[in-house]
């Protein structure tokens, strides 16, 4: 993956979640404050824009940039943990000008780590890390299997939307949503429609 299909590559998920705005509103009014749509929109529209003239040939940095300006953009929590993500990869893969097939593994292992970090939660907590971390795993296990790209983010994209769907049987841990308590349960998370989102507009190359 070289730099101008890294930018288009945030340039898809800034456009993906700006086309679903009102879709995550609406998920989020049920179990957040209803700004969801609003703060990934705004968010990853700052990141691809920070980062589209391509003058940073450093992918690492170009990361690090994208997520500190959606930080600065939108500084709400889901906001925060996205931008966090994306700085985390930045730092991994500083010095790289082009990325192999394995390093960008890397990017979305260090994506999801960067957010589990932060936000202190894990697998099965209902949240962004259940539907995005399947997708890594898909993906992973695709390019270890010498799947081509393609194939690993058709696999991830695939599997993340399954997450999502699954976390309609899951308790929220975290957020508003905790308070709700067994009543959470049948509730889809928004978080993780959030990373749902990101692997589709990934696969979409």
């Amino acid at each position: 993956m070289n730099q101008q299909e890294l930018i288009a590559m945030l340039d898809r998920i800034s456009k993906i979640m700006n086309q679903n705005r009102n879709y995550l509103i609406e998920l989020d009014s049920v179990v957040g404050d209803s700004d969801l749509g609003l703060t990934m929109g705004d968010g990853f529209q700052a990141a691809y824009e920070a980062v589209s003239h391509g003058e940073e040939p450093d992918l690492g940095k170009l990361l690090y940039k994208a997520g500190k300006t959606m930080g600065n953009k939108v500084p709400s929590t889901m906001g925060t943990l996205m931008a966090a993500g994306l700085m985390r990869a930045g730092k991994i893969l500083k010095g790289k000008t082009e990325l192999s097939d394995e390093d960008v593994v890397v990017l979305f292992e260090a994506y999801e780590a960067g957010v589990a970090d932060l936000g202190k939660a894990k697998i099965g907590d209902k949240t962004f890390l259940d539907g995005f971390h399947p997708g890594v795993q898909a993906l992973k296990a695709k390019v270890e299997a010498g799947a081509t790209l393609e194939e690993g983010f058709k696999e991830a994209a695939e599997a993340a939307l399954e997450g999502f769907e699954h976390t309609a049987a899951m308790i929220a841990v975290h957020g508003r949503a905790a308070t709700r308590g067994e009543a959470s349960r049948t509730l889809k998370d928004p978080g993780a429609a959030v990373a749902a989102l990101i692997m589709k507009a990934v696969a979409d190359r």
